[in-house]
């Protein structure tokens, strides 16, 4: 009995940690692509979008409007995901670096919330290191 339990637990809450990493690494190959139409496939309805000193709380294709106009003027090169966590809220957070095609580097960070059983980018960040 306690084993059908431990099993049926790790079924349902492994998998949901699973999604969750699979979810990272899908955005962060949104944002290493520097398709802001891919990443806005993760935003909610509304974004906290902070990109170096402008900071915006953004309707969903606003924020894509500003991201594109970002990764317009300088191309993302590389993007790395460096910590995964999550905060005493329950939101998932990833922080990485972004390498742009002009050298520059920054640090990049974005929170997930899980409303309904879906997942959605609640803020992303881009700050100079």
């Amino acid at each position: 009995m306690k084993v059908r339990f431990l099993f049926l637990f790790l079924l349902l809450f492994g998998s949901s940690s699973a999604r969750t990493l699979d979810l990272y690494e899908e955005i962060a190959n949104a944002i290493r692509s520097g398709d802001a139409r891919s990443v806005a496939a993760y935003f909610g309805p509304t974004l906290d979008l902070t990109i170096l000193e402008q900071e915006e709380v953004y309707s969903k294709a606003q924020a894509e409007q500003v991201l594109r106009d970002f990764f317009q003027k300088d191309p993302p090169k590389s993007f790395q995901v460096v910590h995964k966590g999550a905060s005493r809220e329950g939101l998932q957070y990833a922080i990485g670096t972004l390498q742009t095609a002009s050298g520059k580097s920054y640090r990049t960070s974005f929170y997930i919330k899980s409303t309904n059983g879906k997942n959605f980018i609640q803020e992303l960040r881009f700050e100079t290191e």
